[in-house]
């Protein structure tokens, strides 16, 4: 499974009542297609998936596989506290027809490497798709060591990492674990451009669900070590980078769901929905900016 370049880690548009809005969800999706995405994640990175009900995960995922048919590879999140329930909604998400599986380190429960290690090899050898290790300490408390990653990447059915630490060691390191059969996305969109100088196959990104063409340019200059490019298309893209570091994802992004007409702003509980300011305003003009330099290119 090639799985690189522009991925855009999707949300997941709810109505005004609280409901699955899988229309709007039909929208993004033609939407991501349009603008060069080349994957996409549903349920996982920004997907709120801890906010879904069983069958609303599996109502999600098999909707994007049909509506996608297809045309780009469909990457499930199926990341869960405990081994036996990651190995299970892998197994789900496979039958429900995705490609790849996005697993994020064991979260709350602060695991040893070797518990890591352990976990992954479990869900690789038993869950029956291609597995992406997904590595953001920030959120889950647990740092997936290059060490472990190293070892990992041995396994035939762990494909890559999504990497979300940022710093330049971290980058450096897992840069050198990249091989034919194992990829380095990044998961950082701030320092997604210098990552894919680096050697990272792509990004698995946030911005991407608000602005899709320019964070492919963004991904074919930096993957093609066109560095002038890829300072050129960061410049454009910082202001809105910056605009959604107002609040945590997915609230800020999904405030910018409906200027284009791809649902609602609001997410669900403890989540609450971005209150109109200047933060939102910033947000707009972010995007409408890089709206209109696609346009004109």
């Amino acid at each position: 499974m090639d799985i690189r370049g522009s991925i855009c880690a999707l949300v997941t548009p709810f109505g005004p009542d609280g409901a699955l809005d899988l229309a709007a969800f039909g929208r993004l999706l033609d939407f991501q297609i349009a603008g060069g995405t080349q994957a996409v994640v549903v349920a996982g990175s920004t997907g709120e998936a801890h906010m879904l009900e069983h069958d609303e995960y599996d109502r999600l995922l098999a909707f994007a596989v049909e509506h996608v048919a297809r045309r780009i590879p469909v990457i499930a999140g199926t990341g869960e506290a405990g081994t036996a329930k990651t190995v299970a909604l892998t197994k789900r998400a496979r039958a429900l027809g995705a490609d790849v599986a996005l697993v994020v380190a064991p979260y709350y429960v602060r695991p040893t490497q070797e518990g890591l290690r352990r976990h992954f090899l479990e869900v690789a050898e038993q869950g029956g798709l291609p597995t992406l290790l997904y590595n953001v300490p920030s959120r889950t408390a647990c740092d997936i060591s290059s060490d472990t990653t190293a070892v990992l990447r041995d396994h035939p059915a762990i494909i890559g990492i999504k990497e979300a630490r940022g710093d330049a060691e971290r980058i450096k390191r897992t840069a050198e674990l990249v091989r034919p059969d194992f990829v380095y996305l990044s998961g950082d969109d701030q320092t997604a451009g210098d990552a894919m100088l680096q050697g990272a196959a792509g990004t698995i990104s946030v911005v991407a669900n608000l602005v899709p063409r320019a964070f492919r340019a963004l991904c074919d200059a930096a993957t093609a070590g066109d560095r002038v490019a890829t300072v050129r298309c960061n410049a454009a893209l910082d202001p809105l980078v910056q605009a959604l570091n107002c609040a945590p994802n997915p609230i800020a992004v999904k405030a910018g769901l409906p200027d284009l007409g791809l649902g609602t702003a609001a997410p669900r509980l403890p989540l609450v929905e971005l209150e109109h300011g200047p933060a939102r305003e910033q947000l707009r003009k972010a995007v409408a900016t890089l709206a209109s330099l696609a346009d004109a290119a």
